[in-house]
């Protein structure tokens, strides 16, 4: 049979404040037209399925409108996962109307283990899942009265590497000489090569697991939550799909992948990437002002598609003042949309109320970019004080949750 491992949909998100619905359409259309051309039997979502846990109207259409459509390719069965950006009740609110369609869907850790494991049959060929969803600390872990930023970490990786186990040895019950496991989950796993796009998974370095901690029982680990496509270490079998399309001028210039597991006689008999097409150019220039222009006018020439944005980055030694300006006119006698200016190295401005009056991008800043900041001020050293940067991350998780 062929699984398909996608992950980090994001849908809804906005790059910039700028709607990115275009190239999510495009590509759950493309994706559909994929699945039915290569046969896949399941295809895995891991995780950030949404952008936000409440997402939009137009991001839940796109969602209900793939999986009609799904129905209409030999695609067997769907399994969605929540992620840390997911409402684990947005996810599971259909859960049982969607389960009558072959589509599962785990939007949190569940109280019995045996509910994220689901064994299917596609053409008399067996395959066991371990839907494993992003892991909230609360769920997973027993607070104890006194523990310490540190013993909260260790107690956290614990219980996680636990919960694999749990999963893991429910696997065994039901698996059969012949019978391939997968495991699915959205975490960092050590050594895997981050983005600007990524939110800091959860309590500082909470849940930042290696690839042995996961259970020799898993042929293959279907990972979510980091953008871009990779193997963890030398473990070919334990990878991160990536986000399919950009998420952020960080990703600019890179190729967007899924993966493809194919499974013979109860082994995994291949692992390849698929190239995800890009539907719209999203790409960053640098240099001096002049040179900056000549690359729009190139990229202007020999766009198509969807309109590209781009991020200038200009040299150190350019007079920001002039050439923002120079930029811009530019750009507005072309096809495309230039929706950052930065120089190279941005000086740096000590406080909050300064550097809101003097930032030329303050949709840029992040909730834990203004909150550090806010630290910085007040000679509040967060390198020592990890208990108050892990309750402000708490804080922001049920606040995106909707808590």
């Amino acid at each position: 049979m062929k699984i398909l491992h996608t992950s980090d949909w994001h849908l809804g998100h906005r790059l910039l404040e700028q709607s990115q619905f275009d190239e999510q359409s495009l590509y759950l259309t493309w994706l559909l037209e994929f699945i039915a051309a290569q046969n896949i039997d399941i295809v895995l979502v891991s995780g950030d399925l949404f952008d936000t846990g409440v997402p939009s109207s137009q991001g839940q259409k796109l969602y209900y409108d793939f999986l009609i459509h799904l129905k209409n390719t030999n695609c067997k069965y769907l399994i969605v996962t929540g992620g840390n950006h997911d409402a684990p009740s947005t996810i599971n609110a259909p859960k049982e109307l969607l389960q009558a369609l072959s589509i599962h869907v785990v939007g949190k850790a569940t109280e019995n283990i045996e509910d994220e494991v689901f064994k299917l049959e596609v053409n008399g060929e067996e395959i066991i899942i371990a839907a494993v969803p992003y892991l909230r600390d609360q769920d997973i872990r027993r607070a104890i009265a006194g523990e310490d930023s540190q013993d909260i970490k260790n107690r956290y990786k614990t219980a996680l590497i636990n919960h694999y186990n749990e999963a893991a040895a429910h696997c065994q019950k039901l698996k059969s000489d012949n019978t391939v496991a997968i495991a699915m989950g959205h975490l960092f796993a050590v050594g895997g090569v981050t983005s600007d796009s990524e939110q800091t998974i959860y309590v500082g370095n909470l849940g930042d697991i290696g690839a042995n901690d996961f259970p020799s029982l898993f042929d293959y680990v279907a990972l979510g939550h980091l953008h871009k496509a990779q193997q963890i270490g030398a473990f070919n079998n334990i990878r991160y799909s990536g986000s399919p399309y950009m998420l952020s001028f960080s990703e600019a210039n890179s190729i967007k992948k899924m993966v493809v597991i194919e499974t013979q006689y109860g082994k995994i008999a291949d692992i390849k990437e698929v190239d995800v097409p890009k539907f719209r150019e999203i790409t960053r220039i640098m240099g001096t002002v002049e040179s900056c222009i000549h690359q729009l006018e190139i990229l202007d020439k020999n766009q198509n598609g969807l309109t590209p944005w781009v991020e200038v980055v200009l040299e150190n030694d350019q007079n920001y003042s002039l050439g923002y300006p120079e930029i811009t006119k530019a750009a507005e006698q072309m096809s495309l949309e230039v929706l950052k200016v930065t120089l190279k190295n941005e000086r740096k401005i000590a406080g909050l109320e300064s550097l809101i009056e003097n930032a030329k991008h303050i949709k840029e800043l992040t909730p834990i970019d203004v909150f550090k900041l806010k630290c910085k001020e007040l000679n509040v050293d967060l390198d020592n004080d990890h208990e108050l940067l892990n309750a402000f991350y708490e804080i922001l998780q049920m606040s995106q949750e909707g808590q």
